[in-house]
């Protein structure tokens, strides 16, 4: 269902100069940054539980939580280049999920996302995911995209399968939630998974290793 989204990013020391919001669309979706208009609107679809176990936001989640990541964290990510936030829209404009990118170092970012509970197993978030990585290879100069999620979210490892990324592998103790170490998994998507080229060439190990 869903993956992290974690408030701790790396600053590039070249994306310091303020970026402004931009707004993807997609078959059935448009993604754009949230305001103070949907702060209610993504409080309550974070009251899920199933939202709070397997995502790193507060919990419980209180509604000055959803008032300082809208009016804080969203836009101060977007001004430093460090966390570009989307809220996930339909055309009718119901709120299906929430996506972010955070830049972790030069040319590598990681994905998290979550789907609100009564839009979920519609493949909105799969198709948010694959607007969003196009977004930040052609955009952001990203040459890789990272994703994880606790060990036993299986919809959100689903998302990322039906993306195109990578399964890597299993990072022992590498996410805290709400003050507990957990096991993740970890996923990788390049460029090149999605027809697109590098930033910086790319060689990869001989696959006899």
């Amino acid at each position: 269902m869903t993956a992290p989204m974690r408030m701790a990013p790396f600053r590039r020391a070249e994306q310091n100069r303020p970026m402004e919001p931009v707004t993807l669309t997609t078959e059935r979706l448009l993604l754009r940054t949230v305001d103070a208009h949907d702060t209610d609107t993504v409080y309550a679809a974070a009251q899920d539980p199933d939202i709070q176990r397997w995502t790193t936001i507060p919990s419980p989640y209180l509604r000055e939580h959803a008032v300082g990541f809208i009016e804080q964290a969203v836009p101060e990510g977007w001004a430093n280049a460090s966390m570009f936030t989307f809220g996930v829209f339909l055309p009718s404009g119901e709120l299906a999920g929430m996506l972010g990118i955070t830049m972790r170092s030069l040319g590598t970012a990681e994905i998290g996302f979550w789907a609100a509970k009564e839009h979920r197993r519609n493949g909105y978030i799969t198709e948010a995911t694959l607007a969003a990585a196009h977004w930040a290879f052609t955009a952001l100069a990203i040459d890789r995209l990272e994703w994880r999620a606790e060990v036993g979210n299986t919809a959100s490892r689903a998302v990322a399968e039906h993306t195109g990324f990578t399964l890597e592998g299993t990072l022992r103790s590498a996410l805290n939630n709400n003050g507990v170490r957990r096991d993740c998994w970890m996923a990788s998507l390049l460029p090149s998974d999605m027809g697109l080229p590098s930033t910086a060439p790319y060689l990869p190990a001989p696959s006899s290793l």
